[in-house]
């Protein structure tokens, strides 16, 4: 009790300078919180609206996925006739059916011809209406579809784009485009997941998406009183005689779900580890707090052990504020958690999924997760803290002293650093110098991970030397206070080097994922350019297949001198060792596209693979199943016959462009798919006349106005956008990294504020002998600054060597440039100046606005 009530009376006393390790605890806790909770309310979302949506029983064909996804590489989906629905009806147990046909594989435009396709990345969905969507839509103004010039719109998609009724539309798809005027607005009655609805009548929609009447994609089947859905699903197939797929709405809610939970699982683990960056960096400062406040109560602990206590009791004493520390942070944390998750809803409304607060789901182990995580957090943090605080003696009671220093475990620290730095360079070494990328990455990981302890460890030896030569190339300018700081600084090195670790750990991901991306852009630019031999690319960024329509404008434009078309399909193969590889891609192009694509060959000309009956493999194929040029190889194409084709060229496995492509002539796929079947185009490549580059690319654009969900691009064109992606996955992970960035500022602010207290009678002297207010807020400023620059040194340093080592790695794979991205770099390393200047305004501020007499005063 009395260790309790000792405990106590510290934390509150020392309230304010557990502040900022609070809300570093805090910040952690409710990421992680958030994460949870975001993930779980977006899992109870679908849960619900998948259950709202499936009926009794579903049927569909073979063709169709679990979930009910009916898009295929043709660009219609399968469909079964109408006389599967007489049969459905006929089955026992059967209270009603009803047939149903949509697709995916669609584009909507507006009159002006503008995409009203989600920009979240969710589905555009046209259908019939019918009466499973009636039980989670209702029609709030207008009316059903009624004929083939009528459509309706979802009201989230209408209020978004503006759209009302009388307004006219257009859908296109593979049959081609339809146009049709909004006849009536539904609103969602479950939460809208972000996909667009759009509705027609069923022989129209039959007709749009299919190019037939009196054909279904699915058959949505309800079951009479008393028949459970299991039963149901057995009559139904045993009256189909298992040529249809037929599910129980259990079963299409869980084949959704686990989609569902597939991509969330992704974005959730993302965030935890990115969570798990700050909490590794608030250790730190945890720490550091710690230390710091053990130092200054030396004396009073020195008394403690003279009136009785026991190591064990100041040990306990110290813990148990920590423990207090992580109980205060977990549970504001745990609740920020809830607030930020719901920030997260708001900004996925914004973006067109909207998620309802009513649907907010916290499971009882979350909050137990965000407490446990912290406490147990916090409470080893402040282990070795509490272990020196033990260590001290009655006799410093009797001296202004500071917690002992150990120089024995100095040099073992050193040592200990040093045996890990050296392990973790020989690991990046020896991954830079894999032969396999997959042997690598497992040094790579290792030697990320090594040399990061090592710095940590390592870092108080480093901050004397580097300290020294940040301090006279930046500090000496500044005089005497330059000098004050840069000795400040050196004062305490296992603090100033626990202090820029914080900091240099989320600067070293940030310098290694920049090094790896640019890294990226300049090795695919470079392919790109000894690769490339078109003018122009034409494809669809959010995935879509070109359709024959479309195409046909490509080649109708005026300028273009050669068109050639870029398929892809899978297949059986049986190579020449006997081994059967199922669904293997096999990529279909004109004969042109050994023109438009300088693919390396280590064997034979890529241009005879595009003979009739004719391939070509990749080397590492070749190599692992003994091709060689005249092998054939038994190719089962998916919905069509078995070729026996003849390998013409073999491929270089050492490029990015189409890297593991095998490739065939489209009339050589055309030989053996029935046209039914015959997939798509996923690119177009045209290439202009001699000296009419600018006019075919206006011409271009212009033939493509009808399809908006279609993208020119001549080739400065796809190095942009190749540079615009990867820059935006960088900018989103640099976002998520701000997090431990703005933990480690709070460091900086912590170590600097407890500094001043612990200096508060040196600083009133000081004052006493001419130092300014203005000259003290400068040394401590410039303090801040060097340990800020210290830490970013560090970081820099080691994430660039990551990034080196990951780079040759990727060379591997055909990325073989490497590019340091220095603006970057010398940006982070300035912005970290500021950085240190920003930490230092609250303490610096407090720190001159001492009173001089109280702080010589002052014990």
């Amino acid at each position: 009790m009395t260790v309790l009530k000792t405990s106590m009376r510290n934390f509150v006393a020392h309230k304010g300078r557990m502040a900022l390790s609070a809300v570093a605890v805090l910040l952690s806790v409710a990421f992680v919180c958030g994460t949870l909770v975001f993930t779980d309310t977006m899992s109870t979302t679908f849960d619900k609206l998948f259950a709202a949506t499936a009926s009794d029983v579903t049927v569909s064909t073979k063709d169709s996925s679990d979930t009910g996804e009916t898009t295929s590489d043709t660009g219609k989906p399968p469909v079964m006739p109408a006389s599967v629905l007489e049969d459905v009806r006929a089955a026992d147990g059967v209270k009603s059916a009803e047939g149903t046909v949509f697709s995916t594989s669609v584009t909507v435009v507006d009159a002006d011809k503008d995409s009203l396709s989600p920009t979240s990345g969710g589905p555009t969905i046209v259908g019939n209406w019918n009466a499973n969507d009636a039980r989670t839509m209702k029609l709030s103004s207008g009316q059903a579809p009624r004929g083939p010039d009528q459509v309706m719109v979802d009201a989230d998609t209408a209020d978004k784009h503006g759209l009302k009724l009388g307004d006219e539309i257009g859908v296109i798809s593979v049959v081609g485009t339809h146009r049709a005027k909004i006849s009536g607005i539904v609103e969602f009655t479950v939460t809208n997941p972000g996909a667009a609805m759009f509705y027609l009548d069923t022989e129209t929609a039959q007709k749009t998406l299919v190019g037939a009447s009196g054909v279904y994609t699915n058959i949505n089947v309800t079951a009479a009183a008393g028949i459970s859905d299991a039963e149901l699903k057995k009559n139904v197939s045993a009256g189909l005689g298992g040529a249809y797929k037929v599910q129980t709405a259990k079963e299409v809610a869980d084949a959704n779900a686990a989609d569902v939970e597939e991509f969330m699982g992704v974005i959730k683990y993302a965030m935890l580890g990115f969570a798990g960056i700050a909490f590794l960096v608030g250790v730190f400062l945890i720490i550091n707090t710690f230390s710091m406040l053990v130092a200054q109560r030396t004396r009073e602990i020195g008394l403690m052990r003279a009136i009785g206590s026991s190591r064990k009791q100041v040990n306990r004493s110290v813990l148990v504020e920590a423990l207090l520390l992580g109980l205060v942070g977990s549970v504001l944390g745990v609740a920020a958690g809830v607030g930020l998750a719901i920030g997260l809803m708001e900004l996925m409304g914004s973006m067109g999924m909207e998620l309802s607060t009513d649907d907010l789901t916290v499971a009882w182990t979350t909050p137990v997760a965000g407490l446990v995580l912290g406490v147990v957090v916090t409470v080893l943090a402040a282990y070795l803290p509490a272990r020196r605080a033990g260590k001290v003696s009655p006799m410093a009671a009797l001296r202004d002293a500071g917690a002992p220093a150990d120089a024995k475990a100095g040099v073992v620290r050193a040592v200990l650093g040093l045996v890990l730095t050296g392990a973790g360079v020989g690991s990046l070494f020896l991954a830079a110098a894999a032969d396999k990328a997959s042997e690598g990455s497992l040094w790579l990981g290792l030697g990320v991970v090594l040399s990061l302890i090592g710095f940590v460890v390592v870092g108080p030896v480093l901050a004397g030397g580097v300290v020294r030569v940040l301090g006279a190339v930046l500090l000496r300018v500044f005089g005497p206070v330059g000098r004050m700081a840069e000795r400040n600084a050196l004062r305490n090195p296992r603090r100033t080097g626990a202090t820029g670790a914080a900091l240099m750990i989320g600067l070293a991901l940030v310098a290694c994922l920049s090094v790896v991306g640019s890294s990226m852009v300049a090795s695919a630019t470079e392919q790109l350019d000894k690769s490339v031999g078109t003018d122009f690319i034409v494809q669809s960024d959010s995935g879509q297949l070109i359709t024959p329509q479309a195409v046909q404008a490509v080649r109708s434009a005026e300028g273009v001198e050669r068109v050639t078309e870029y398929k892809w399909m899978e297949a059986d193969f049986t190579t020449p060792d006997g081994k059967k590889l199922e669904k293997t891609a096999i990529t279909a192009a004109d004969p042109t596209y050994a023109t438009d694509m300088r693919t390396e060959t280590v064997a034979g000309k890529l241009a005879d693979a595009y003979r009739p009956d004719s391939m070509s493999v990749h080397e590492k194929f070749a190599e692992d199943h003994g091709v060689r040029i005249g092998s054939k190889i038994s190719v089962a194409f998916e919905g069509g016959r078995t070729a026996e084709l003849t390998v013409r060229a073999i491929t270089s496995s050492d490029v990015v462009i189409d890297a593991g492509a095998m490739y065939t002539s489209i009339d050589t796929l055309a030989k053996y798919v029935p046209a039914e079947k015959m997939p798509l185009d996923m690119l177009v490549f045209a290439a202009a006349k001699d000296g009419q580059e600018e006019a075919a690319y206006t011409a271009l654009k212009s033939a493509l106005d009808d399809y908006p969900q279609y993208t020119v691009r001549n080739q400065a064109d796809y190095k942009d956008a190749l540079q615009s992606q990867i820059g935006q996955l960088l900018n989103m992970i640099y976002g998520l990294l701000a997090l431990a960035i703005i933990v480690a500022v709070l460091g900086v602010v912590n170590t600097l504020a407890l500094s001043v207290v612990e200096r508060t009678r040196e600083i009133g002297l000081m004052r006493a002998i001419g130092l300014s207010r203005r000259q003290l807020r400068r040394m401590i400023r410039l303090e801040s600054v060097v340990i800020a620059l210290f830490g970013a040194l560090l970081g820099l340093g080691l994430g660039m060597g990551w990034g080196a080592t990951a780079q040759q790695l990727l060379a591997l794979e055909g990325l073989t440039v490497l590019e340091i991205p220095w603006p970057t770099i010398v940006g982070v390393f300035i912005g970290s100046a500021f950085v240190g200047l920003f930490a230092a305004l609250i303490p610096a501020f407090r720190a001159g606005r001492m009173n001089v007499l109280n702080a010589i005063a002052t014990e």
